[in-house]
């Protein structure tokens, strides 16, 4: 049997698919998996867990056992006759590069590219918005199981954190480099897990957990997540340990700096207590405060992020008494709730994402999936809604308080993720990157955005896309795609395939 996928009906498709499917299956016959006799009390429940020998992937048996269940999918998938066109189509369509917004950081901007059917994106530096990109970080270059995570750089730019997983593991070993040299520093922090990099002065906050026994990294319970500091240039062993909560095991404890570096911001979260929300806590360290004032002691379903500081006041979005998001100010000093500011109210439309840069807050608000993004002053006055290049989703305005534009990302369904650079001065956007899809132009296609009626009076937002000069007469073959429920939210959003 052969299909020639470019002209293939689907029904047809998902017809020899289920014929073929059958032949094969009948053939299958699967390595047997042994049922081992482990079993876990927890509170005096008895929980039989019979595969957790699966669960050390190092083992002999467990090789073995992978080994066996490969000599029966491979096959199976090889016989499958359109596999090779199908897979070759795919990958035409994604073989397209595309780009991560960028940052600044002292001189240099950062951003992430893939080429197109890279495994990871390659991390690039330049100076200023003109430069000449040069690869950073390459992690292609590390191997096929190695990822990288965590990219941080200092105020300065003189140093740059940045973070390596190993084989799909939530573990992350911590390097540091020199970014005039591009070299790598001997500074190496280990047992890395749940963290960002916070730098202040030429050191760091990173949270890790207690060093596991040896031969038990994969299979120990992690407890007692900590929060410590590094100076660069000295060994782990001396590194500052800053917070722990020895009464709370299964917390986890993270901190960010503001942009000037003056507050240290240290957010609580539980695991597995049903409470969606954070508690944050405050240490100034122009002051040198050695311990954590709380903000919002207590750990409940809201959220709390502190986006900035404005002197002594931190500015904060938050969902507290606002399903759909505001943003407030809070005094570093004062933090009792009757002292709270409202920055930004909460409004009909979700606030998808607040940034600050250069003395503005940004505000994007999601209405009818689409975004909308407003400038305000830090006070929260409306200055002027940001034209965006159309209907779609964007993402990303921020930057550090200097700033003088910011980028986001801009992408919609017939739009490929593209990045702008908005000048905060002329309130303008122009094209920073455009990825170019083989063999596509956006400039074919329309969108419309339409509404229906639910049962109970709801309106429902759709959008209609097709090629440009399309009699809309019912008889045009038509792909539906919907989907609603979970809290989920379905963008508008870019698909070569």
């Amino acid at each position: 049997m052969s299909i020639d996928s470019r002209f293939a009906h689907p029904l047809a498709i998902l017809t020899a698919i289920a014929l073929g499917g059958t032949a094969l299956l009948a053939q299958l016959q699967y390595p047997a998996t042994r049922k081992g006799d482990h079993v876990d009390t927890y509170h005096g429940t008895t929980v039989p867990d019979p595969y957790r020998w699966l669960e050390d992937d190092t083992s002999a048996e467990t090789k073995a056992w992978v080994e066996a269940q490969n000599k029966v999918t491979f096959p199976y998938l090889e016989k499958i006759p359109f596999r090779g066109a199908l897979q070759a189509r795919v990958k035409e369509l994604n073989d397209y590069e595309r780009y991560t917004s960028p940052f600044r950081k002292g001189p240099y901007v950062f951003f992430r590219k893939n080429e197109g059917l890279q495994n990871q994106s390659v991390l690039y530096i330049q100076k200023g918005l003109t430069g000449t990109p040069e690869v950073l970080i390459d992690p292609n270059q590390w191997g096929e199981t190695v990822v990288l995570t965590v990219f941080a750089p200092s105020k300065d730019a003189k140093y740059a954190v940045y973070g390596i997983s190993q084989s799909g593991s939530d573990w992350q070993q911590f390097k540091v480099m020199e970014l005039a040299t591009k070299k790598t520093l001997p500074d190496t922090v280990e047992w890395v897990k749940v963290s960002g990099a916070a730098w202040h002065g030429d050191g760091f906050f990173y949270s890790r957990y207690p060093s596991p026994a040896e031969g038990r990294e994969k299979v120990s319970i992690n407890e007692g997540h900590q929060v410590y500091f590094h100076k660069v240039g000295t060994p782990q062993s001396q590194d500052v340990l800053v917070f722990e909560d020895k009464e709370n095991p299964q917390r986890f404890h993270t901190v960010k700096t503001t942009d000037d570096e003056r507050f240290a911001i240290l957010n609580v979260s539980d695991r597995g207590k049903g409470k969606d929300g954070n508690a944050t806590y405050v240490r100034d360290l122009s002051k040198g405060e050695t311990t954590f004032k709380p903000v919002v002691g207590e750990i409940g379903n809201d959220t709390f992020a502190v986006l900035d500081n404005v002197g002594d006041q931190l500015l904060i979005q938050t969902n507290y008494k606002a399903p759909n998001g505001r943003v407030i100010r809070v005094h570093a000093d004062r933090p009792q709730e009757a002292q709270w500011a409202e920055v930004l109210r909460e409004k009909p439309e979700p606030l998808q994402d607040a940034g600050t840069a250069g003395g503005k807050l940004f505000a994007t608000y999601l209405k009818d999936v689409t975004t909308r993004a407003h400038v305000y002053a830090l006070d929260g006055k409306l200055e002027h809604e940001v034209a965006l290049p159309g209907p779609g989703v964007a993402g990303g305005f921020d930057g550090p308080k200097d700033a003088t534009s910011v980028f986001y990302s801009f992408n919609s369904l017939t739009v490929p993720p593209t990045i702008y650079r908005y000048d905060i001065t002329t309130k303008e956007s122009s094209v920073f990157r455009q990825p170019k899809v083989p063999a596509y132009d956006p400039a074919q296609f329309e969108t419309k955005q339409v509404f229906y009626a639910s049962k109970d009076g709801t309106k429902i937002p759709m959008f209609l896309v097709h090629k440009k000069g399309v009699k809309l007469d019912g008889a045009n073959p038509t792909l539906l795609y919907a989907y609603g429920g979970f809290n989920v939210v379905q963008w508008p959003s870019f698909s070569a395939a």
